[in-house]
């Protein structure tokens, strides 16, 4: 996790303090979930309104994922891809905290997946899930 550009002995370090052993979870959303970074519609009767995330969780693992997700978009390439793609999209683009959120979400899955099938980091791989960045990825 740590040989991920932009990831700290801290930030991992944190990340086992509040969510302790990745075997523990079958699923990266409980992890998510536990953050409260999920997505909910703030609806009643026939009004809906805006989707947010929940803050119903462990405020710190938030916080701590959100400062982690600032740094990545400017250091890392993959994940300022990633970023760029979100605020810049032509369906439903984000704003800078949103794309954030949606970063720190991915993280989440990063470290999930590294945690549990002992594997390394790959941005190419990453940014496969992206149908819309495959032709970028092809000229280069």
């Amino acid at each position: 996790m740590i040989a991920i550009k932009g990831v700290s002995t801290i930030t991992v370090a944190g990340l086992f303090a509040e969510v302790g052993d990745l075997s523990n979870y079958r699923d990266p959303r409980q992890i998510i979930k536990l953050a409260g970074l999920n997505l909910q519609m703030n609806q009643s009767g026939y009004f809906k309104g805006q989707t947010t995330i929940t803050k119903r969780g462990r405020r710190r693992l938030r916080s701590l994922l959100y400062q982690v997700a600032r740094p990545l978009s400017i250091h890392n390439e993959g994940f300022k891809e990633l970023h760029h793609y979100y605020k810049n999209r032509a369906n439903n683009p984000l704003t800078g905290k949103q794309s954030y959120v949606a970063l720190s979400r991915k993280l989440i899955k990063i470290f999930f997946v590294i945690g549990t099938r002992n594997c390394s980091f790959d941005e190419t791989r990453m940014l496969r899930d992206i149908p819309q960045l495959k032709p970028l990825q092809e000229v280069a």
